[in-house]
């Protein structure tokens, strides 16, 4: 099957020949960062390669949650969940957001053990997140059949719609004056005296004092032409959405085999819950060293396999000139085929926990692939040896609910104000200045 259904964009037909700043990926973080830059009166072009959410930002669970998220993160994603409660009166379109609540299922006291310690990491905040059971825990869940030891419910998360959320935010970077070109792949950036001076794009050159790369799965490939070494890898999701269908719950659910989300038109979300594939390819032995710790962490929940992206992406090239065309031309949008075995497992999941879900029908499904770090945290960071250059990339499948806030601090660095979180944790350098790189699952 196809990818999710898009909204129709109303793209700008001219490129402009001059502007601050160029913003390349128009994912929900490329499109938070052009809505924030034009907001504060940045002349500002947003470039994608394809159409804007057509890879992961439209393909994700559409979970807006603070739960489970490695610490470091969890100062921007407050500031992004206020963001999101005024982002569809702020731009004029619908997101979907919905504060619905999560729910963190523990089937027995180990694992209740382990949620209780991640939810000491709010105890500086406002934030409540605590532990339900018995009658309170199935009044969340409606429809469920079968025994829950206990869940972790943090009420303040939400949920929202992947296929309008970043399309929203988008046209109302449009409306605040930002040019928006889909279909226009930049293929390089240009330098004069060592910094930033412009971009070159497959349909000409335009001059800037600022880019921010926000590519996605696409980021390292990009930086790497420039010069610049960013540790990426990408790892396959699949999804799947269900009919309309009467009852169940409104919390936002992740419990062994299965994870699931309302959806404005009634119907569920399904994915399984820790299945991901992990495609082999050349990068994956280039930067085998730099990610075995996140790969020994996590072994469980990856399944590794040799495909076809092994052949394309050996054939890609990893170095051009401007006047060449380049793989972003020839691949507008990454559509993988989603893995049919996560599919099956995490549906018949969710169907078992949820008899009520066996009148749905699975409507469509579709694979994503997720921008990953070794230590599944963002780069959000200026490029020290290329001044004007930013990054904000490697959200670790964690980007649609962060992205909010992720473009507003992208923002303040590219226009030099107060950070509205301590960026320390995300700078770029830490892959190459000593520092010790891990994974931080917050217990």
């Amino acid at each position: 099957m196809p990818g999710p259904e898009l909204p129709s964009f109303p793209e700008d037909k001219r490129l402009p020949k001059s502007v601050d700043t160029v913003v390349i990926g128009g994912g929900i973080v490329g499109a938070a960062t052009a809505l924030e830059l034009a907001t504060r009166g940045v002349s500002v072009l947003l470039c994608e390669k394809g159409r804007i959410g057509g890879e992961q930002s439209s393909r994700n669970w559409g979970w807006v949650r603070l739960s489970q998220r490695d610490p470091r993160e969890i100062p921007l994603m407050i500031e992004s969940m206020s963001i999101w409660q005024g982002l569809e009166a702020r731009t004029g379109y619908r997101t979907g957001y919905h504060r619905c609540g999560s729910l963190f299922v523990a089937n027995g006291a180990k694992r209740s053990a382990h949620l209780q310690r991640w939810a000491q990491n709010l105890q500086d905040s406002d934030v409540a997140s605590h532990m339900v059971s018995g009658a309170a825990l199935q009044a969340l869940l409606p429809g469920h059949r079968g025994p829950i030891h206990s869940a972790l419910s943090t009420p303040l998360d939400g949920r929202a719609e992947p296929q309008w959320a970043t399309h929203a935010i988008a046209m109302g970077a449009r409306d605040a004056g930002a040019a928006v070109m889909t279909h226009c792949a930049v293929r390089s950036v240009e330098l004069q005296a060592g910094q930033i001076a412009g971009v070159i794009t497959e349909r000409g050159r335009v001059a800037c004092r600022s880019v921010v790369v926000a590519g996605g799965a696409w980021s390292r490939l990009f930086l790497g032409n420039a010069g610049i070494s960013l540790p990426q890898l990408k790892v396959l999701n699949s999804v799947l959405r269900c009919s309309a269908v009467a009852g169940g719950p409104d919390v936002a659910l992740w419990a062994d085999g299965y994870a699931l989300r309302k959806r404005a038109d009634g119907g569920y979300t399904v994915a399984n819950g820790t299945e991901n594939m992990v495609d082999i390819v050349p990068d994956s032995l280039r930067l085998g060293l730099q990610f075995l710790p996140a790969f020994l962490s996590e072994w469980r929940s990856l399944r590794f396999r040799l495909s076809g992206r092994w052949q394309e992406e050996a054939a890609q090239s990893r170095r051009w000139t401007p006047d060449q065309q380049t793989a972003f031309e020839q691949y507008r949008i990454l559509d993988p085929a989603a893995s049919q075995s996560a599919l099956k497992s995490g549906w018949a999941s969710a169907q078992q926990a949820f008899p009520f879900l066996q009148q749905a029908e699975v409507v469509q499904s579709w694979g994503g692939l997720i921008d990953v770090t070794p230590d599944a945290i963002p780069v959000i960071s200026p490029v020290e040896q290329l001044p004007g250059l930013f990054i904000a990339t490697g959200f670790s499948g964690h980007g649609f609910g962060i992205g909010p806030g992720a473009g507003r601090l992208m923002a303040d660095m590219v226009t030099g104000a107060t950070p509205i979180v301590d960026p320390q944790a995300f700078r770029l350098s830490r892959f190459s200045d000593g520092s010790r790189v891990r994974l931080d699952n917050g217990t």
